[in-house]
């Protein structure tokens, strides 16, 4: 790879770095408005499918942002901006915490009231949202690359959501468990949320399948990578 390919292929890979962090920042920020999508009437464990947080709407960006650095730049590339992510989100929750103990002034259009119920869960929120994204991504970047290798970098269909699946499901269940435990959602609604999440995220994470194969195949192209060939440092 030539000088002006390498330079191309960092630029790319900072952009895809700062979608990757803006939608798992954002995804924190904006969880506790939940919205539903009724295809049909159906309700799980009291709660009907899909009532889901709107956080999960860029939530699976990350991982499709995972997926493509893991294919293109490698495990150690994806990794790297999983890492800075989670600093991004502790930084984030500092920067709430801070936003709260200073006091609003009487001209001020959201209060200190409104501010606190709007973010007050956050610190909360953001620290189960991180522990189960430490591990939800790391799953995910270490099956991706399991089915990789014993593919020998074909079918990408079969990685994209073999580890999607299952560290989508990992995430889930732990976000909804700590969550509980905070006592910001309520016991009874932990299995209908749980199935509901879970069913969304595969939804999605089949949907993006297509995107993924659009993006390798744009990769591939311009900087002329065999198949299971990485950009390399």
């Amino acid at each position: 790879m030539n000088k002006k390919d390498k330079q191309a292929a960092d630029r790319i890979y900072l952009i895809l770095a700062a979608l990757f962090i803006a939608s798992l920042v954002t995804s924190n920020l904006i969880f506790q408005k939940f919205f539903y999508w009724y295809p049909f009437q159906l309700e799980v464990f009291d709660v009907k499918l899909f009532e889901v947080s709107v956080g999960l709407l860029p939530y699976p960006i990350t991982f499709l942002i995972t997926d493509i650095l893991s294919e293109i730049y490698g495990k150690r590339k994806a990794n790297e901006v999983v890492i800075a992510g989670i600093f991004a989100s502790f930084f984030s929750l500092l920067i709430i915490y801070v936003s709260k103990e200073v006091p609003a002034t009487s001209w001020s259009k959201v209060d200190d009231t409104t501010f606190v119920e709007v973010f007050g869960a956050a610190p909360l929120a953001v620290l189960a949202s991180m522990l189960a994204y430490l591990f939800a991504q790391f799953i995910d970047i270490r099956v991706y690359h399991f089915w990789k290798k014993l593919t020998n970098g074909k079918h990408l269909w079969l990685r994209n959501n073999f580890s999607t699946f299952s560290s989508q499901f990992i995430d889930t269940m732990t976000v909804l468990l700590l969550l509980c435990s905070f006592e910001i959602i309520e016991w009874n609604k932990f299995w209908g949320l749980l199935l509901s999440g879970v069913l969304f995220k595969i939804i999605i994470a089949a949907l993006d399948t297509p995107f993924l194969y659009l993006a390798v195949y744009a990769f591939r192209k311009r900087f002329r990578l065999k198949i299971n060939e990485e950009i390399l440092d």
